[in-house]
């Protein structure tokens, strides 16, 4: 008796996706350490800083979670559900790091401590999402 298995093609992200998913996390890395020097320094700059790098990061972001949606719609039922999960944790890290831009927004004093915490969460967020993107977490077949 011979056991046969299909492995499927492991199908890596698009090039220009895989580019737009390498941004978000360093900016909003970015945010988190300048957070961080704020938080030490009480320096404004600082938290004008951080502002920019998540204006950065949910600008190419929300190109990245375009990409998801489209591929979610484009690919097969047999791997909905790890599309599904991809997505949902790339719109979240998006919609934590608008609360994170509102939060920001503010005068520099209360921005503290709640954009510190946002700019945490949202940067292991993006940690998540490119975990999950660069792992070859999208397969084109299943193991049967």
């Amino acid at each position: 008796m011979v056991a046969l298995s299909h492995l499927g093609v492991s199908r890596p992200l698009h090039p220009l996706h895989a580019i737009l998913l390498a941004f978000p996390l360093p900016l909003f890395l970015g945010a988190l350490i300048s957070d961080f020097a704020y938080r030490s320094s009480f320096h404004i700059q600082w938290a004008n800083f951080s502002s920019w790098l998540i204006a950065g990061g949910l600008f190419v972001g929300a190109f990245a979670v375009l990409w998801a949606l489209i591929n979610l719609f484009r690919r097969g039922p047999a791997s909905k559900g790890r599309l599904v999960v991809y997505f949902v944790v790339l719109l979240a890290t998006w919609g934590f790091g608008f609360v994170n831009a509102l939060i920001h927004a503010k005068d520099a004093w209360a921005t503290m401590p709640e954009g510190l915490y946002l700019s945490a969460i949202t940067t292991l967020l993006a940690l998540v999402a490119a975990w999950i993107g660069y792992s070859g977490f999208h397969r084109a077949g299943e193991v049967k």
